[in-house]
């Protein structure tokens, strides 16, 4: 199943230590895979959540140290072995991709914050866990990071997502689009009026905060790993003033990062934030 990703943020790039480069491109395959069975192609529900069971089954097969003939996981397995990863934050992501199968609107902020808990910040915290800093501390912070990259994901693809299981994935909160004066209606119609680019202001400000918030880890952390954190917040950031510059209006004008974005980020990445 090949499938085309636009990528906001760099995977494995020159900035990390070479030791980590490796590591981390084995565990973006297995996360980046998975997610495909949830999102990709034509399957059934049935057969998405199929593929994900097996990948379930494999990731035990690793915790058992039991033999598999996967390629990808016998890369994973040593990467899990040699690092002493949690197998936790593994499991962590297939639930939530498995949840993407079935579940199409969140109640409440809480709803999703809860998904994002388990389908972003399990990568943050497994690079804390390869860089050897894993300190309560630094995993809180990594989570408001890990959470507001997601929910960035979320509201630059409020359109591509709609698209999405026969009547649209709606990541924006129910209750929250009540209290704007919206509905799923306003999506499909791609709707930009005063309330939308109110609601859409107040995404973006929640998500902002979160980066605030974890943007201490940048100056914990050392070397080129920081590095790499402070660019990756700094793409976060400039997504979010790409929405309000164009009122909320991602139907029209979906944001995405080109290299002078980058090249405009990458001092932030040789200064402390």
């Amino acid at each position: 199943m090949p499938v085309d990703h636009y990528e906001n943020f760099p995977v494995a790039s020159w900035l990390l230590p070479p030791r980590l480069r490796h590591p981390i491109e084995v565990i973006y395959h297995f996360a980046r895979s998975a997610d495909d069975f949830a999102d990709e192609g034509d399957l059934l529900p049935s057969e998405r959540i199929q593929l994900l069971d097996g990948y379930s089954l494999e990731l035990d097969a690793i915790a058992a140290n039991a033999d598999t003939n996967a390629p990808m996981f016998l890369s994973l397995g040593k990467v899990i072995r040699e690092n002493q990863l949690p197998m936790k934050l593994f499991h962590d992501l297939l639930d939530a991709f498995k949840q993407d199968v079935t579940k199409t609107r969140y109640a409440n902020f809480a709803e999703l914050i809860d998904y994002c808990r388990r389908s972003a910040d399990p990568i943050g915290r497994l690079l804390l866990h390869l860089n050897h800093a894993a300190t309560p501390e630094n995993l809180l912070m990594s989570d408001q990071i890990c959470s507001a990259l997601q929910l960035i994901n979320h509201w630059q693809d409020v359109a591509v997502d709609w698209q999405k299981n026969d009547g649209g994935r709606v990541y924006l909160p129910q209750d929250e689009l009540q209290q704007f004066g919206l509905s799923d209606a306003d999506i499909a119609n791609c709707n930009t009026n005063t309330a939308w680019q109110n609601m859409m202001r107040f995404q973006c400000q929640r998500a902002r905060q979160m980066l605030q918030e974890g943007k201490p880890l940048g100056r914990v952390l050392r070397g080129r790993m920081a590095a790499e954190l402070r660019i990756i917040i700094a793409g976060g950031a400039t997504i979010l003033d790409k929405i309000d510059a164009a009122d909320g209006d991602i139907f029209r004008h979906r944001p995405k990062l080109n290299k002078w974005d980058w090249l405009k980020a990458a001092p932030r990445a040789l200064l402390p934030l």
